[in-house]
């Protein structure tokens, strides 16, 4: 499955910038990736604000530098609640979990309204524990042809929501865990930014109400 080439094409210019709230865990590359997109002109996006689960992820530290506001929430008691507090407090068109780790309980408010970005072509290599490296050395291992990336709206469960768009990579000879990872972030750079243009396409008065969020793929 292979939706990156075409994913922008006639699409309509975007209103207004879409009002983002960032979920981290983490480093941040993926967040300093959009931040980059938004600065070159080429992602019609605000972030608002850059959430993290730990206080020590570094991409506080990225969201500092570009002038967002940050907050850090720590796992404990009525986690997903306090959350989705904070995240209404900025009051976002759209919620990107980037590296976030946690599973959240999405309020009715919420649905298909968070989207998470994935390392392999789901349903395959998803999952509970799959992230990261792990992912990776599962493909490896399985001896597949083939390897990705996904962007899906978030549920209730790991790596089950509707899927958005996609977008393959080869597995080479003599990859490694590193080398493939490396090959699949690079389309995430692209990906991810092309599906929350789609999304707030799909938002627009004029998107076809017969689509389905999959229906892209």
């Amino acid at each position: 499955m292979d939706t990156m080439g075409k994913n922008l094409i006639g699409l309509p210019p975007m209103p207004h910038p879409t009002r983002i709230v960032v979920l981290i865990s983490g480093g941040g590359t993926t967040l300093q990736n959009l931040i980059d997109r938004i600065a070159a002109g080429s992602l019609s996006a605000e972030i608002v604000a850059v959430i993290s689960s730990r206080a020590d992820a570094f991409g506080l530290t990225r969201a500092s530098r570009a002038g967002i506001p940050v907050q850090v929430i720590p796992p404990g008691a009525e986690f997903s609640e306090r959350v989705f507090a904070a995240i209404r407090s900025h009051a976002p068109d759209l919620v990107i979990l980037a590296g976030w780790l946690k599973l959240l309980r999405i309020p009715p408010d919420f649905e298909q309204r968070v989207l998470n970005i994935h390392p392999s072509l789901l349903p395959a290599f998803g999952g509970q524990g799959m992230y990261g490296r792990r992912v990776h050395e599962a493909v490896l291992a399985s001896g597949a042809s083939s390897s990705g990336c996904t962007v899906h709206y978030a549920d209730n469960s790991y790596d089950t929501g509707p899927i958005l768009l996609q977008q393959s990579v080869p597995v080479l000879p003599g990859d490694t865990p590193e080398t493939l990872a490396e090959r699949v972030f690079a389309a995430e750079c692209e990906l991810y930014p092309a599906a929350i243009h789609r999304w707030a396409a799909d938002q627009s008065p004029t998107a076809s109400p017969a689509e389905s969020p999959a229906s892209r793929c």
